[in-house]
């Protein structure tokens, strides 16, 4: 099956340092907006962060691959070369990772570039690639 774009809305707490992060550390393309809302091209995915009270909690993780993952969380799998220019523009802007950018499960079947991060308002990132794509759902 094709790939379709998604659409994920996420809370936000502080709309203006949630909009820089998005418009200026990852340079997403601002689509439509309003005064609780953006929309923003997220790698061809409609991401729209909507403002919210807080309420994330980022702190609850659960183990893989010796590491402790923040739940919840979402990303985006990137071609290996993009993966690698996101982490270098990442450390550009001075990002506090959450695990910093590495690979997992490596000489395993899913084998695979990795690393988490928070926005300002404490949503967890997680941006992968696969030297093989064809890895991305193997068992």
């Amino acid at each position: 099956m094709p790939l379709s774009p998604f659409h994920l809305a996420i809370p936000v707490h502080d709309l203006p340092a949630a909009r820089r992060f998005y418009g200026e550390v990852f340079g997403c393309r601002e689509g439509r907006s309003a005064a609780q809302w953006v929309d923003f091209d997220f790698f061809g995915h409609q991401l729209v962060i909507h403002e919210a009270p807080a309420r994330i909690d980022a702190a609850h993780r659960n183990p893989v691959d010796g590491q402790a993952v923040p739940v919840p969380h979402f990303g985006v799998v990137l071609p290996w070369e993009a993966w690698e220019a996101l982490a270098e523009r990442l450390r550009d802007h001075g990002i506090d990772f959450v695990i910093e950018p590495g690979i997992r499960f490596r000489g395993e079947v899913g084998e695979q570039a990795t690393m988490f991060l928070l926005d300002p308002c404490g949503n967890a990132l997680e941006f992968k690639a696969f030297r093989d794509i064809g890895q991305l759902f193997a068992r």
